[in-house]
């Protein structure tokens, strides 16, 4: 088993990282929890491929299991969603003393772990991430939230989850573009703190290459993401460049009604798009973005989108790293070097369109 923990005092946890880890996740979500009642916040397609499954080994754990399920996608991360998952919640009688169990992606982690922290002002919750994207990223530092019609992750809260428990095994139910869309936010870390990692990306031949050696790309991505959470837990400083690409990925996600891009194609256009920009600028390196295009093309993933300048600039403009006129962009000097760059928002344009 691989282990990655996050040490943020009284609230640190493990990441435990195994393949075939689920046959006994009841085991390990007891050793996470007393609880008598479990609540598992899911979506219909991991539902109906574990969620049977899960709720068995809870019950064999001694919890009592609810499970309640989501429309798959990023449509259903809204506050209405989120009002229906509190009535399921109250309905089954769940206490402070109890348990939220998030099972899914990024979506039902967001949501779920959201509604955990807001529900009777707290409630412990354990992630369980079933997607890459989630688990190499969305399911470790803490950060849940909804959308809301003017942007992505604009209501949400800092709430840590007790335990991460990953089983890279479930990745081979992955349909192919959700694989690689959680392949660009390796590929973000490789930018901003790893040229080893982007490099051991760039020599995987196939998606069966990938899968069989996915464990220590998981466990590097994690690792990443918690030393940089560790020094900046509530997100005022370094930890902003986990944000690479997400200031244009959001806005293109938004533009198309999240329905023409995923997070990961959206992420991937962002990171593109600007290190174009800054490397026409001087502050990249030539030749960064040529062999960030190329990375991304080799997992099929989206570089360029033309978009509604109006709408991105409107919609940029509601990011949480905008301070009154100024506003930070992540950008990276060459591969494994990001930094945080301050700019006027009325010099936005010249970076993102």
């Amino acid at each position: 088993m691989h282990k990655v923990k996050v040490a943020l005092g009284t609230r640190t946890y493990d990441i435990k990282i195994e393949k075939g880890l689920f046959a006994e996740i009841g085991t390990h979500v007891r050793q996470l929890s007393l609880a008598e009642k479990a609540a598992v916040v899911t979506d219909a397609n991991v539902d109906a491929l574990y969620g049977s499954l899960l709720q068995e080994k809870l019950e064999q754990a001694g919890f009592a299991v609810r499970r309640i399920v989501m429309a798959p996608g990023e449509q259903s991360k809204t506050l209405a969603t989120l009002g229906k998952v509190y009535g399921e919640l109250a309905a089954f009688g769940l206490t402070r003393s109890d348990l939220v169990i998030t099972f899914g992606g990024g979506v039902p982690g967001d949501l779920g772990g959201f509604a955990a922290a807001t529900f009777l002002r707290g409630v412990d919750f354990v992630q369980i991430p079933t997607t890459l994207l989630a688990q190499i990223d969305s399911s470790v530092g803490g950060k849940v939230a909804i959308d809301l019609p003017e942007g992505k992750n604009l209501a949400g809260s800092f709430c840590q989850p007790r335990g991460v428990l990953i089983d890279p095994e479930m990745l081979q139910t992955l349909p192919k573009r959700y694989l690689h869309d959680g392949l660009a936010e390796a590929v973000k870390y490789g930018c901003i703190r790893s040229e080893k990692l982007f490099s051991r990306l760039e020599a995987v031949v196939d998606d069966e290459a990938l899968l069989c050696g996915i464990e220590p790309i998981i466990e590097e991505c994690c690792a990443i993401k918690a030393r940089i959470v560790e020094t900046d837990e509530f997100d005022t400083g370094e930890r902003m460049l986990l944000n690479f690409g997400h200031t244009l990925g959001h806005a293109v996600e938004k533009c198309f009604n999240y329905e023409k891009y995923t997070h990961g194609e959206g992420v991937a256009i962002g990171m593109h798009m600007l290190t174009s920009r800054t490397e026409d600028r001087g502050l990249t390196e030539k030749g960064t973005a040529r062999r960030l295009k190329s990375l991304l093309e080799k997992f099929e993933l989206p570089t360029e989108a033309v978009l509604p300048g109006g709408e991105v600039l409107a919609t940029v403009g509601m990011d949480k790293k905008k301070k009154a006129q100024e506003i930070t962009l992540v950008v990276i000097e060459g591969i494994g070097r990001g930094r945080l760059h301050k700019i006027p928002c009325a010099a936005l344009p010249e970076y993102i369109l």
